[in-house]
């Protein structure tokens, strides 16, 4: 190892150039203005906002929220998991800052009040997020026992470790502590740690091949220190592997894997490691480690075996195991040497994590292991040491633990297996990602001059790639030549083929069919669509639900009740012996009563398994995120899941969710004397600088009403000729004002247009004559939307605008009413229009008329009596109300999937993921009962035929490493049956209407 130590590693902060003003400023506006407008606060009355770390699910804040709405004088409080905010209204002489600050300490949390000017992000200034993979965890025991540790250290603002993938994340302070000094917290722990990535985006790992001796070694550790910009390396000679830490800003990556490989001449060949699949070579690595165990403690305890059970029956052989060697026999000879082997070589990690468990006060599994194999070995080798001393010879039982030994190492490979299974998802993620791209390198004019070959993982935004028929798009980016075909299944899970242009987006990973393509990247590393899915899914992956705090408390009791029921067991059978309550012929061959009761005592130690219930929740949490990312429904958290499968009300926004989002104008009528394109141009000028849907409906119809016999008109619509896009047909416009929920208005050729609804020309003054009002109330009940028109203080016309509804809408209504869950759809449009389209698809709720910011007060509005609301927006305009539903479900996200608002991420633009969110979080959720119910009765039922409970009675005895094997194969049957979600099979139209509350 060598590393270039003379300049100290700065990782890059969250909170740092990555992050802009305009994110700053939305985060603000979604925290203080979460009904769409800031709440003005009574006089006398104070708000500050704290900052709260700690929290990671929705009951994290409804903990916090509770605990400050317990304090005299807090009138007001509202907390932000997102944001890692509260905003707190109170009275400051009945209550201060720090009395705050103290309710939420006291709750649980960390908190720190923010200077009322801060417009800061979502987290506290001056920390980053490490991942790490931690190996040695076996239970929710050992979960604990490292969260524990690292919230303990300083600097360190929240940790959550995830005992299902072996990946624990840390927030902290890189300038009160470092990702080694984490790292070596784990490691002191008696666990292993390896570090993964962090927010910092200044690190890449490397595999570099050719250096042969160590003068080569020396020689790429000259040219990386000669580089501009790289702060500090590391070289691991064995592996190659190569981990370089540098300043973006000064060096990208590109250049400097190319300039490695260049100033060495070719020497060097260099490779870029994907870090995700980095973590899966180390699974392998667990996975084959465990095998070795498991193999080479058969390979030991087979013969202890057979000098028990089969070799008295061979006279030749056991007479050879009878001769006297020393002062005992060689079959005690072989036993032990052979099981000391297996107990503190092999069975060394049951030890160490033991010890570990018991320094950091907390118990596991693998103290009840080493607690049960010392008692068979240690028993064992002092019935032959008593022998040798009183001359009488006790049984002795090393095959007890030699085999005990090698059903859990058995059990924990299977179980190793298993939940390498529930992981699938994001290893088949990460096989999306192509392995290199074809870099189109061009001259200043633009004219190509060179094609090459390079990394995937070094595109840079900008860059320009040729993409062949059959293979994998690189990055996302746009369409800059060519048309071809996309298979866009495997990120979105849309099965049709997608037309692509010029122009048209593209999303890395997905399989270019026919044609060959020339795109622009335009994101890439971690902001590319394929990166953040992998990240979603892990993190979610990563997440608690609720439901898991009950393992965590059971877990974190489970073994000390299991010692004191083994210490009782063995009492009462030994009392009961010396009062001769049970005959001698119950025991063993020169056993006596202390045997007899501690084989019952072992028993119950083993057979105890707190790893089922520790598993029960967080592998079936990760199934399901693989299952729902496969069809294009995105998780965020099993919090969310769980809230998913108890959904009262659903309520749907109108444009673009129950609609298809492409509203057409489907009438335009005139009632003065103006000329019909006349009116169409005048509309079209003012409509022109709106960025409203329907203020393009109106232009497209202007425009294609001008120009249809154009010849310059592209057959497909996508481009115009000057004089159609230009001032040459429309009007210049002046004084233009957008009027939120009324329309616009502006002055063209010095008079004023207003193009809008009734309440526009209303408030204008402007009178709306009878037949027009009947003519825009048929419009309206036809599913219409009416847009009246006024020039120089008169109505000049109306515009009928249609936006068809989904044809899976009215489908997916009845669906849900199927399953008990009660449709509502909210939208602004007038109360006829919005009927009109409810009633088209069988909505019987319509809230209409509500202004965007009213959206949320809608959703709180059926959480009054308790409900789980969900609410399904386009995850822009909607942010607000899915900030305030239960379940936030972002519907047609496509490649915008970052949407911290929704709880459910829905890629493509089809209202049966609704359903599919529905159905999948309910049919999760009866897996986790299920093996819930498993996990409990296994241990129910065990423990007492382990204590032999039924042995006076039916003569049922469960000896110690039967009882070693029950324990073992008791997890992985959890795992399993959560693996059985994989087959799980998304409802389709067809059969959708089946579905019956469960």
């Amino acid at each position: 190892m060598m590393a270039l130590s003379n300049r100290d590693l700065q990782l890059t902060e969250l909170n740092g150039g990555g992050s802009s003003d305009g994110d700053d400023r939305e985060d603000e506006w979604l925290l203080n203005n979460y009904d769409g407008k800031k709440e003005r606060i009574g006089d006398g009355m104070r708000r500050i906002q704290v900052g709260v770390t700690g929290m990671t699910c929705a009951a994290c804040s409804n903990s916090v929220e509770g605990a400050l709405m317990g304090l005299k004088g807090v009138a007001k409080a509202s907390v932000a998991l997102l944001q890692n905010k509260a905003d707190v209204v109170f009275d400051p002489d009945l209550v201060k800052d720090e009395d705050i600050k103290n309710a939420i300490e006291d709750a649980g949390f960390e908190a720190e009040i923010l200077a009322e000017s801060s417009t800061s992000g979502p987290k506290p200034q001056g920390t980053i997020v490490g991942q790490y993979t931690i190996g040695g965890m076996t239970c929710a025991a050992c979960v604990n026992s490292v969260e524990g540790i690292l919230r303990g250290l300083p600097g360190v603002k929240r940790a959550v470790v995830a005992l299902a993938t072996s990946l624990g994340e840390v927030e902290y302070d890189p300038t009160v502590i470092s990702k080694d000094d984490i790292a070596n917290a784990i490691e002191d722990a008696g666990f292993e740690a390896s570090f993964v990535q962090s927010s910092g985006q200044d690190k890449i790992l490397l595999q570099v091949t050719g250096v042969l001796c160590e003068l080569d070694a020396h020689f790429l550790e000259g040219i990386l220190s000669n580089f501009k910009g790289v702060r500090q390396f590391r070289f691991d000679k064995i592996s190659g592997e190569l981990e370089v830490l540098f300043d973006p800003e000064a060096l990208s990556s590109r250049s400097l894997v190319d300039g490695i490989a260049g100033r060495s001449n070719g020497k060097f060949q260099i490779r870029v490691m994907n870090p995700f699949a980095r973590m899966t070579s180390r699974d392998s690595e667990e996975t084959s480690n465990m095998f070795r165990l498991f193999i080479s403690s058969l390979f030991l305890s087979i013969p202890v075996f057979f000098i028990r059970v089969i070799c008295p029956h061979i006279p030749l052989v056991y007479a050879l195991l009878l001769w006297r060697c020393g002062p005992f026999l060689m079959g005690d000879w072989l036993n032990w040497a052979l099981v000391s082997v297996v107990q503190f070589v092999i069975g060394k990690r049951f030890y160490t994590a033991a010890g570990r468990a018991l320094r950091n006060g907390s118990t596991n599994m693998d103290v009840l292991v080493a607690l049960g194999t010392s008692a068979a070995y240690f028993y064992s080798v002092g019935a032959l040491l008593y022998g040798v001393v009183t001359g009488f010879w006790s049984p002795t039982y090393f095959e007890t633990s030699a085999m005990l030994i090698t059903f859990v190492l058995f059990g924990k490979y299977l179980e190793i297996l298993a939940k390498g299974k529930t992981s699938d998802a994001i290893k088949k993620l990460v096989e999306l990602a192509p392995a290199t791209a074809l870099l189109v390198v061009k001259d200043k004019v633009g004219k190509c001059i060179e094609e090459r070959e390079i990394d995937a993982l070094l595109i840079q935004s900008g860059d320009t790639l040729k993409v062949l028929p059959g293979t994998k798009l690189p990055a996302d980016g746009i369409v800059v030549w060519g048309t071809s075909y996309v298979n866009e299944s495997m990120v979105t899970g849309e099965a049709v083929p997608v037309l692509k242009e010029i122009n048209s987006p593209v999303i890395g990973g997905t399989i270019n069919l026919h044609g060959v393509l020339h795109i622009q990247a335009t994101k890439v590393g971690s902001d590319a669509v394929l990166s953040q899915i992998i990240s979603l899914v892990e993190t979610a992956q990563m997440s608690k639900a609720p439901i898991q705090k009950f393992a965590d408390f059971v877990a974190s009791i489970f073994v000390p009740i299991v010692v004191t029921l083994a210490l009782f067991t063995w009492l009462c059978w030994y009392v009961a012996g010396v009062l001769g309550a049970y005959p001698e012929q119950w025991l063993p061959e020169n056993g006596t009563h202390f045997v007899f009761a501690l084989m019952f005592s072992i028993s119950v130690v083993v057979i105890a398994c707190p790893c089922a219930l520790g598993l029960a929740t967080p592998t079936a949490v990760m199934v399901a995120t693989g299952v729902g990312a496969n069809n294009g429904v995105l998780i965020k958290g099993g919090d969310a899941l769980e809230r998913a499968q108890k959904i009262k009300y659903v309520i749907f926004d109108k444009t673009g969710t129950l609609t298809q989002g492409r509203a057409t104008v489907t009438t335009a009528k005139v009632f003065t004397k103006m000329d019909r394109g006349e009116f169409l141009t005048l509309v079209a000028s003012a409509e022109a600088s709106s960025e409203h849907p329907l203020a393009k409906a109106v232009v497209d119809y202007a425009r294609h009403f001008h120009f249809f016999d154009d010849p310059s008109l592209n057959p497909d619509g996508q481009s115009h000729s000057k004089e159609s896009t230009g001032s040459g047909w429309l009007l210049d416009v002046s004084d233009f004002s957008a009027l939120p929920g009324r329309g616009i208005q502006c002055f063209i050729s010095g008079k004023q247009v207003l193009v809008g609804n009734r309440k526009l020309l209303n408030e204008s003054g402007i009178t709306i004559p009878d037949h027009v009002e009947s003519f825009v109330v048929e419009l309206e009940e036809s599913a219409r939307t009416g847009i009246l028109v006024a020039y120089d203080d008169n109505l000049i016309g109306v515009m009928g605008i249609a936006d068809p509804v989904k044809r899976e809408a009215a489908v997916v209504v009845e669906g849900l009413l199927k399953m008990g869950v009660r449709p509502v759809m909210v939208t602004g449009d007038n109360w006829r229009t919005a009927h009109a389209v409810a009633r088209e698809i069988g909505i019987q709720d319509v809230m209409a008329d509500v202004m965007p910011a009213g959206k949320a007060d809608a959703v709180r509005s059926f959480q009054k009596d308790g409900s789980i609301v969900a609410m399904v927006g386009d995850g822009i305009n909607d942010s607000p109300a899915l900030a305030a539903a239960d379940v936030g479900m972002a519907i047609g996200a496509g490649t915008d999937i970052a949407i911290e608002a929704a709880d459910y991420v829905l890629m493509r633009n089809s209202l049966e993921d609704v359903i599919i969110a529905i159905d999948l979080s309910r049919k999760t959720f009866a897996r986790i009962r299920l093996n819930y119910i498993f996990a409990m009765a296994y241990n129910v039922i065990a423990i007492p035929i382990a204590a032999g409970v039924f042995f006076p009675s039916l003569g049922i005895k469960l000896p110690p490493w039967a009882a070693g094997a029950c324990m073992a194969l008791s997890s992985v049957s959890v795992v399993c049956s959560s693996l059985l979600l994989r087959r799980y099979k998304k409802p389709r139209l067809t059969t959708i209407l089946e579905i019956t509350v469960e």
